[in-house]
């Protein structure tokens, strides 16, 4: 995605928002157009279709969170759960968005193949790296399976607690979630 033209990339930052906003179904080629300030033919050249793009936006914010945490033996253990879970809360806080493949999972049923392999994708690698930081914490001192699982539920915590928050009391809510996770 290195070679992404400007408008590529907007029309991405807009269909992102939409999705981290309101979900995949909620938005169209003509609601991008009219943000963008171009034609739907001009979306369509990059993105032939709405799968295109939702991939490419996946695919993207991805390789962004992924790159954003940093290699899973970087830092303290504590750190990077601390980076982590700081990743939701931005979102949340700075954005008012939801993590955007939680919202694609709440709609797997109705998006095209590649937007759920995509969508998977991040949630598979997002475990990885936790179940890695977790191995790490010499406190901790977990087996592989119940790394694993730990990382099966701070990733449910967050994806929820973004769900409540949102609903509940913003930040305050999230906060009130996650306060004794480091404990």
């Amino acid at each position: 995605m290195n070679n992404t033209s400007e408008t590529a990339t907007k029309i991405m930052d807009a269909a992102e928002g939409y999705i981290r906003t309101r979900g995949y179904n909620a938005f169209s080629f003509r609601d991008i157009a009219a943000d963008v300030g171009i034609k739907t033919a001009s979306i369509h050249y990059h993105f032939p279709t709405k799968g295109d793009l939702g991939a490419a936006v996946a695919e993207r914010y991805t390789e962004r969170f992924m790159t954003n945490l940093g290699p899973a033996g970087e830092g303290s253990a504590s750190q990077q759960l601390h980076r982590y879970v700081d990743a939701f809360r931005t979102a949340l806080a700075l954005e008012d968005k939801m993590c955007l493949c939680g919202m694609l999972g709440a709609e797997l049923s109705s998006l095209p193949e590649n937007v759920v392999q995509l969508s998977r994708a991040f949630f598979t690698k997002n475990l990885s790296w936790l179940t890695a930081v977790f191995l790490r914490d010499e406190k901790l001192r977990l087996t592989s399976i119940d790394a694993q699982r730990k990382s099966l539920k701070l990733l449910a915590l967050l994806e929820g607690g973004l769900i409540l928050s949102r609903n509940l009391e913003g930040v305050k809510t999230f906060d009130q979630l996650t306060e004794d996770i480091f404990e």
